[in-house]
């Protein structure tokens, strides 16, 4: 009896960290992440610059004869969100007019963080590595986890640069920093608060990623089309006057649809082949 098979257990914290490690190893091995990180520094500060460039300029409609006045941004937070009408001297007279910028902001990462995820899973069953991976190593419910963490993490990571890239076009376009009646603070929780929300979008990607296996096309159509149905409202979530609240109810909501779109992910590829 001595030479029998003893069969050992894995537990889920286990596989789930032997998941976690590959993922995070592909994904850091990817030339793909690092062209949207590049993508999350380079649009704020093209964009700021550019749109600084043309403040002023006039364009006319041919058919009506109307004149339209672009108003270019005069405050760096604007990539970020819409300052109070009473924020500062510049932000809320500028916003108001401002519709380039109060759509070409930030919030754009939550569906570049689409691109990442949509291709990043339908690569998996079209190079066969997925069947592979259910079969002998991981279980469904694995994988749905780990593929919403490490696009949780690149997400967040896009947010960050595209920061970073936003001050940086910003000091280049020599604008204003005030923050009127708001505060580092504010600012501070607008991005945590935007961070904890990237978790909604990213557990509705990986749903309709798992859904469409190697049909990475099929995944972006219905990736975008929902974020876009979400769209409108991560300006109203996640204000630049953010508070304690809109951080803990990005969290909440974050949580709530990790785990229930979670487990409807799990569900897919269990009723679904994985080819």
């Amino acid at each position: 009896m001595g030479n029998a098979v003893k069969l050992e257990n894995v537990s889920f914290g286990r596989r789930l960290a032997s998941m976690l490690k590959v993922d995070f190893r592909r994904m850091l091995r990817s030339k793909l992440f690092y062209i949207l990180i590049a993508c999350a520094l380079v649009i704020p500060i093209l964009i700021t610059v550019m749109m600084t460039m043309m403040d002023g300029s006039v364009s006319v409609d041919p058919q009506t004869g109307v004149e339209t006045v672009l108003e270019g941004p005069e405050n760096a937070w604007q990539s970020i969100g819409t300052l109070p009408a009473d924020g500062s001297e510049n932000g809320g007279a500028a916003m108001g007019g401002m519709d380039v910028m109060s759509m070409c902001n930030i919030n754009m990462m939550f569906l570049l963080a689409a691109v990442f995820i949509c291709l990043f899973i339908s690569e998996d069953f079209r190079s066969g590595y997925a069947k592979n991976l259910f079969t002998i190593r991981a279980r469904r419910g694995d994988y749905v986890v780990s593929k919403t963490l490490a696009g949780f993490v690149c997400g967040a990571l896009m947010l960050i640069v595209y920061l970073i890239g936003a001050m940086l076009g910003g000091a280049i376009s020599g604008l204003s920093f005030a923050l009127g009646s708001l505060n580092a603070g504010n600012i501070v929780m607008c991005m945590i608060a935007k961070v904890f929300l990237m978790l909604v979008f990213v557990s509705i990607f990986v749903l309709v990623s798992v859904g469409a296996k190697q049909k990475a096309w099929l995944a972006l159509c219905g990736s975008l089309g929902a974020g876009m149905l979400l769209f409108m409202m991560v300006s109203l979530i996640t204000p630049l006057g953010s508070t304690l609240f809109h951080v803990v109810l990005c969290l909440a909501g974050g949580v709530l649809f990790a785990v229930g779109l979670g487990a409807v992910s799990k569900r897919v590829l269990e009723k679904t082949s994985v080819v």
